[in-house]
């Protein structure tokens, strides 16, 4: 038999033709929402009296021996099919005869595509979601083990403040939550059913719109035909998203790499979770970060890919638009074992406390708390404040120390205004521990930033 589309042509399709043109090597991945969609097709179209009570039967259980052969493996994939849609329902009709002839009424392939296609995306941005609360609550019973451990907080890559590892983890969580809600978004947006616009215009059949779409758990049908097939906005926004989480997955690879280094020290990665060299026998190195900070550019490859064959697509479908998909389920797939490898990660790295405190004693941390000190206590102006700690700094220096380790003499030393308390003022955990504006980095806001991600957590998970 020929092409179910091949009535109008004289010649049969080239073997190159079918080569270039086909997509079922990759888009055979949507073979179950294909039949979805195509049970509750028929499932309306039976209601609507356009299939008997016998067709609909047929169809029904033809389609669901399609999905066991398929999922068994006997299935026989066939690229003259050219896709999925196409050899689904070449089988159905093997099985159950004129009755599969009739499933395609009131439908084209540009809906049942943009279909299938829709439901795979909002599935995974599902299962994406889940993976992410999976990691935010990782994040959370670690900072809650770390709201007193202290660590350099840094700008440009230098010491900057001192801060606690807790309140660390939990800049990351709020990407996350962000990532979380960014696809949270995008589902609600996008939860509409293509089905029943055809090819481009509608149908003349008559259907039923809604009942498809609360048949398949959309919130309604999409608002315009001409648009629907020819819309890839939510695949783009689930690139994006992808994109962007990676990104903040690539942020603390990054820092994972460099804490793991004998020159931090201040994690220590699970063998589990790190390889060796075929060379150095001492070697151990972070492979997983370095991977996901590596995998992050090709799920941005992907959303620029997508961006650029949309851009210049007039109305309605073209097939140019079979390139949406295997970027799609690559970025989606990177991004699924991406959250679930650093999950791991996270939950078995040991965090090494007392190099990260020492390294609190590099770069004169409390530097700032010194100025602060003087305007506040002393009445000094803030830039004649920062001139004298700029002193102080270059007077601990000159001693090979830092600035906390310098007693209340050596300070008075450089301005008699200074009291003998500035010594408290100094230490690194006061200096961190005063930052205790809502957001900042005390133990105490961090125990509250904790408690309220844990009550956000708690609430998505119902």
């Amino acid at each position: 038999m020929g092409k179910m589309w091949s009535g109008r042509f004289s010649e049969n399709a080239s073997s190159l033709l079918d080569e270039f043109n086909a997509s079922l090597n990759f888009d055979r991945k949507l073979y179950e929402y294909d039949i979805r969609g195509s049970l509750a097709h028929a499932k309306m179209l039976h209601m609507q009296g356009i299939l008997s009570d016998e067709e609909y039967r047929e169809i029904e259980k033809g389609l669901q021996q399609v999905r066991r052969e398929i999922e068994s493996g006997e299935f026989v994939f066939d690229i003259s099919d050219e896709d999925i849609h196409m050899a689904v329902e070449k089988r159905l009709t093997e099985i159950v005869g004129d009755a599969g002839k009739k499933l395609h009424t009131a439908r084209s392939r540009n809906d049942q595509v943009a279909l299938d296609f829709r439901l795979y995306v909002q599935a995974h941005n599902e299962s994406i979601r889940e993976l992410i609360l999976n990691l935010l609550e990782t994040f959370t019973t670690v900072a809650s083990n770390h709201t007193e451990t202290m660590l350099p907080g840094m700008t440009h890559l230098q010491h900057a403040q001192p801060i606690n590892f807790g309140y660390h983890m939990m800049a990351y969580a709020s990407m996350l939550k962000r990532d979380y809600e960014r696809f949270e978004s995008s589902f609600e947006r996008n939860n509409l059913s293509p089905i029943g616009c055809a090819a481009l215009a509608g149908t003349p059949h008559p259907v039923d719109r809604r009942m498809t779409a609360k048949e398949l758990g959309f919130d309604a049908p999409t608002l315009n035909c001409l648009d629907t097939v020819s819309d890839r906005d939510f695949a783009l926004e689930m690139l994006f998203n992808i994109a962007t989480m990676m990104m903040h997955i690539s942020r603390l690879s990054e820092e994972l790499i460099l804490w793991s280094s004998s020159e931090f020290g201040f994690v220590t990665l699970s063998d589990a979770y790190s390889t060796g060299s075929s060379i150095m026998p001492q070697k151990k190195n972070p492979d997983v970060p370095e991977l996901l900070r590596g995998k992050t550019g090709r799920t941005y490859g992907n959303l620029v890919s997508l961006l650029t064959v949309m851009k210049g697509l007039p109305l309605a479908y073209n097939k140019d638009m079979q390139e949406d998909k295997e970027g799609t389920f690559d970025s989606v797939e990177t991004a699924e074992i991406s959250l679930t490898i650093l999950n791991e990660v996270i939950k078995t790295m040991r965090v090494n406390e007392e190099r990260m405190e020492k390294a609190c004693k590099i770069g004169h941390l409390s530097a700032t708390d010194l100025a602060d000190y003087l305007v506040e206590k002393c009445g000094i102006p803030f830039r004649e404040a920062h001139f004298i700690t700029g002193r102080a700094v270059a007077l601990a220096e000159r001693k090979g120390v830092d600035l906390s380790e310098l007693d209340a003499e050596e300070l008075q030393s450089i301005d008699s205004r200074i009291s003998p308390d500035v010594v408290e003022y100094l230490s690194i955990r006061h200096s961190m521990n005063a930052r205790n504006s809502e957001g900042g980095t005390s133990t105490e806001k961090t125990v509250e930033q904790i408690e309220k991600l844990k009550s956000w957590l708690k609430e998505k998970r119902g």
